[in-house]
């Protein structure tokens, strides 16, 4: 009953109601037919989410909160200038530049996902790629990232309660392609451990067991065993939220952080799936023993797995009280609020600002 919502949610669902009936559609078709900018247009403002006087961020040498944006920010002009030939139809650069990673793994597996993205949209140039070059270990690694792209648009990012019978089995039914197309990629190149981590993707979509999860990474560790990205994607099935429980998730965290300095932010990012489940973990000792660490491994040029890290890291700080350090890292964050950390509340760009006005708020001005 509407009563029983928030008021902002009866403000959210009476607009939606007024733009069906003024579209004259269903409810429900609704976010089918309007665009995520004029969905977003229907929702009320949120009460904000900073608590107290608001500072001006500018006398810390911040940007603007005006001059923020969640927008995805990609400054890799390589890979720009590959999507850019790709939706030319052209498969040649796409070829070269993946060629140019073997062995750089984290690169590699950079440059898959994004052409992998690609193809999910427009797939001409892949399939001209792979009938000019019959058992290239690069067109097939691609095919295998673009179809788990398709599987996660057939079935979309709503809850599953949202998610219909028919769009289920179609997702089921191309992850199944999915992982066939990682063996091929995996038997042409038995070196590379790109595919396996196509395919820790895949165990989480098609709901693999524990034991089943752990045959997939024992293939990808055997190849390169502090693969950054990797340990991301098995840090999230380790999460309550998916196949483990918190007990698991720090677990595997903490493994990962005593085996290599550079996996030490999976320590932030386990804090947050823990807040998230309302189990306060920010000032845990093994979270705020490892800031300094942290710190140090962040030090340096930005590039956009670090700006993720950073973001964590700013989050961290501020919950530790660190708050002149945090408005460092604010400094190197800019204007993006594009980190996953921001983006758990569905609001990246408000958690953002008010995370940086509690800096500012307990920083000494400079």
């Amino acid at each position: 009953m509407l009563w029983l919502l928030k008021s902002r949610e009866r403000k959210a669902v009476f607009a939606m109601m007024k733009e069906a009936k003024r579209r004259g559609v269903e409810i429900d078709e609704l976010k089918n037919v309007l665009t995520p900018e004029e969905f977003a247009a229907l929702l009320p403002p949120e009460k904000p989410k900073f608590k107290g006087r608001i500072p001006d961020v500018t006398r810390w040498g911040l940007p603007a909160d005006g001059e923020v944006s969640a927008k995805e920010y990609w400054t890799d002009t390589e890979i720009l200038a590959v999507q850019e030939s790709t939706a030319r139809g052209e498969w040649e650069g796409a070829a070269a530049l993946l060629a140019s990673t073997q062995g750089n793994w984290a690169r590699r597996d950079q440059v898959t996902g994004a052409l992998g993205e690609a193809a999910a949209k427009d797939d001409e140039w892949l399939r001209a790629w792979r009938k000019a070059r019959p058992g290239d270990p690069g067109a097939a690694l691609v095919n295998a990232a673009s179809l788990v792209d398709v599987a996660w648009e057939v079935r979309s990012s709503l809850q599953a309660k949202h998610v219909t019978q028919e769009q289920f089995a179609a997702f089921f039914r191309v992850l199944e392609q999915a992982e066939d197309a990682v063996h091929e990629a995996a038997g042409l190149a038995p070196e590379d451990p790109t595919p396996w981590v196509t395919a820790l993707t895949i165990a989480m979509g098609r709901q693999y067991e524990n034991d089943q999860y752990r045959k997939v990474w024992a293939e990808l560790v055997a190849r390169d065993p502090r693969h950054r990205g990797a340990h991301s994607r098995a840090l999230q099935y380790w999460c309550a939220k998916w196949f483990g429980s918190n007990e698991l998730m720090w677990e595997f965290a903490e493994t990962a952080a005593a085996e290599s300095p550079n996996l030490a932010p999976l320590l932030l990012v386990a804090a947050h799936e823990a807040e998230f489940q309302d189990v306060p973990a920010w000032r845990e000792p093994q979270v705020s023993g490892a800031l300094d660490g942290i710190l140090a491994l962040l030090d340096g040029e930005d590039y956009p797995e670090k700006r993720g890290d950073r973001a964590y890291l700013a989050k961290a700080l501020v919950e530790n009280g660190r708050f002149d350090e945090a408005v460092e890292q604010f400094r190197h964050l800019g204007t993006r609020a594009d980190g996953g950390v921001w983006s758990y509340s569905g609001d990246p760009r408000g958690e953002f600002l008010a995370t940086r006005y509690a800096a500012c708020a307990g920083a000494t001005r400079v």
